[in-house]
């Protein structure tokens, strides 16, 4: 379970982050939804402890990021919005160096490097360098990494961004599991066709704000709208009418 409270930050003068408060639960999809300069993103560094929030607290299965944040870091699997894959190395070798990272070395780790490859139907590209892969193949391989020491919180990070029609389908079908398997799923995207399909609870920030952290059918319910979309446009567009 990943617990944010009261989260700020700021650059300068911008609030960047104005107070955050949410729960992200074991078992579910938690989509965080927000415009362009929301504070999604900086919302999400702090959940990974990559930036320490000006004030607040981030709790990851009980722990404070700010007293353990390697402690955290364990308990996380992070797919950043930059997906930072080493180009020279293969599938296999990207997957491999964080596995050592977190300590996994011998039939434990070929467990899991198996595993992973099955779900996310990757073992035609482990061999090959990660330099010139497709979008979709950079995705699978930054997921894969990230989840090889079977961390119980996913955090990802627009995961469909580039993607096409099958690899998209493909990887729901990934994140529907992973929230089968009870483990805390939380997920930024821009795509309310996605939100809606895959999403338990809805975060919604705006102007560095939660304002409105509901199921999708209360959402709609809140607004009057006929869909998560319109939903959405009416939420964000009273809080920037109240900001300016």
């Amino acid at each position: 379970m990943i617990e944010v409270k009261g989260l700020h930050k700021a650059f300068g003068a911008v609030k960047a982050v104005d107070g955050a408060t949410f729960t992200a639960h074991d078992g579910e999809i938690t989509g965080l939804l927000g415009p362009n300069g929301a504070g999604k993103t900086t919302t999400l560094r702090m959940l990974y402890t990559l930036m320490q929030p000006d004030a607040g607290q981030v709790l990851v299965d009980g722990i404070d990021a700010a007293v353990d944040p390697l402690a955290v870091r364990r308990r996380l699997g992070v797919l950043p919005d930059a997906r930072g894959l080493y180009k020279r190395l293969t599938a296999r070798e990207n997957i491999d160096y964080f596995a050592h990272l977190h300590g996994l070395d011998g039939a434990l780790l070929r467990a899991r490097r198996t595993q992973l490859a099955d779900a996310l139907d990757m073992h035609d590209i482990l061999d090959r360098r990660t330099e010139g892969f497709s979008q979709g193949q950079r995705v699978k391989t930054a997921i894969a990494r990230a989840l090889v020491h079977d961390p119980r919180n996913v955090i990802l990070d627009e995961p469909t961004n580039g993607l096409d029609v099958m690899a998209t389908r493909g990887l729901r079908t990934f994140i529907r599991n992973l929230k089968a398997e009870g483990r805390c799923v939380l997920f930024s995207s821009h795509i309310m066709q996605e939100v809606a399909l895959l999403c338990d609870r809805i975060v919604v920030i705006a102007a560095g704000r939660v304002v409105a952290d509901e199921t999708p059918d209360a959402l709609r319910g809140q607004t009057g709208a006929a869909n998560l979309e319109d939903a959405f446009v009416k939420l964000i567009g009273s809080e920037e009418g109240l900001a300016a």
